[in-house]
């Protein structure tokens, strides 16, 4: 019975479950929602001399010292702030992300506790991101 649980498969089925309500994203599924999800709001919560640098397709730049502030705005406040919809608090698709992990998850752990339930830290962040886009 034990060794059943150990299977690939069910080690598989656990992780992947876990992953699923851990709030994170890998740069695959990222990948995948970047430029044909219209759903998707990724917020990039570096600094600005950072995001100068380089930047993930279609992110927006909310500082990580303003991710509570800006995402507690009125709809028609963020979307002039930002140029796109303020996501609703059930979406699916709100991803955040800094240059190495921590800070975008600080961003989505603040996204949380504003009832953002289903708001996700892509783990790999930029660095991850430049580096397999060879930028």
């Amino acid at each position: 019975m034990a060794a059943k649980s150990r299977t690939p498969l069910a080690v598989c089925v656990r992780l992947c479950s876990r992953m699923a309500n851990s709030g994170v994203i890998s740069y695959s599924d990222l990948k995948s929602l970047v430029g044909r999800d219209k759903g998707l709001v990724l917020v990039d919560v570096r600094n600005k001399d950072e995001v100068d640098k380089g930047r993930i397709p279609g992110s927006i730049h909310i500082p990580l010292s303003d991710v509570e502030r800006d995402l507690s705005l009125d709809p028609d406040a963020f979307q002039t702030k930002f140029g796109v919809a303020k996501p609703p608090l059930d979406t699916p698709n709100l991803v955040f992300h800094c240059q190495l992990g921590r800070r975008g998850q600080a961003a989505t752990d603040k996204a949380k506790s504003l009832g953002f339930e289903n708001a996700r830290n892509y783990v790999g962040a930029y660095k991850e991101w430049s580096e397999k886009e060879g930028k």
